[in-house]
């Protein structure tokens, strides 16, 4: 196993980042099933659910296995906490459409982004359990598709519309990009360029959301800015 000592910190702690990611997102995965206006919506989150929950097992164990002694504090948590709050106000609004804006799309986004990098490393260093870390990477895969897919129909239904989707979409956008920003001594420890994994994540986000393609939205992503 190829993992150097001095690596191993900082992967576990942004194992970590992604831990607390799928924590959020069985919670509310959970939440969305009570909202879901079809059944076999409601199925694929209470699915969903699970697999959140089994994934950040899976994540806790490698963290251990990464670094058993305690890995220092996150310093992402300030902008997590405030994502997952506005992510929990848009669930007791039974705002279905917000939800899964910010969790499947957004938010999943950023955790597939982060895993296929990740995942590039891990292989490149010969790290165990390479099938288990793929299905992990597949099951993301799958959530933030179903997010995609039941918004793009609302939008073809015309229930709601991509202007009122880009607005509510803001502040988790600056809030996922300042999760990014304030883990990059993280990536600079393990050699890893953080700009990689912010355009991985934008490669991830519905043409209606790039901010390249929006013309209401260049504040967005001053961290991607400051390569121009």
């Amino acid at each position: 196993m190829l993992v150097k000592p001095n690596e191993q910190i900082p992967m576990a702690r942004l194992l970590k980042f992604i831990e607390r990611g799928e924590r959020l997102a069985h919670d509310c995965a959970q939440a969305q099933a009570a909202l879901a206006p079809a059944a076999g919506m409601r199925r694929f989150l209470l699915g969903q659910a699970r697999q959140e929950g089994l994934h950040a097992v899976a994540f806790k164990w490698a963290i251990g296995w990464l670094a058993p002694r305690h890995v220092g504090e996150a310093p992402f948590l300030k902008p997590f906490d405030q994502y997952a709050k506005l992510l929990h106000t848009a669930l007791e609004r039974k705002d279905f459409a917000e939800s899964l804006l910010a969790e499947q799309i957004i938010l999943e986004g950023l955790g597939e982004a982060l895993l296929k990098k990740i995942e590039a490393g891990l292989s490149k260093r010969k790290a165990p359990f390479k099938k288990l870390r793929r299905m992990l990477l597949h099951q993301e895969e799958a959530h933030h598709a179903f997010g995609v897919r039941n918004l793009q129909r609302a939008i073809d239904r015309q229930e709601i519309s991509t202007e009122q989707l880009c607005n509510q979409a803001q502040e988790y956008l600056l809030l996922a990009e300042s999760m990014i920003s304030s883990v990059t001594d993280l990536f600079d420890a393990i050699d890893e360029n953080p700009k990689d994994y912010l355009a991985e994540f934008h490669r991830h986000l519905p043409s209606w959301l790039d901010p390249n393609s929006q013309s209401g939205n260049h504040q967005l992503f001053p961290f991607q800015q400051t390569e121009n």
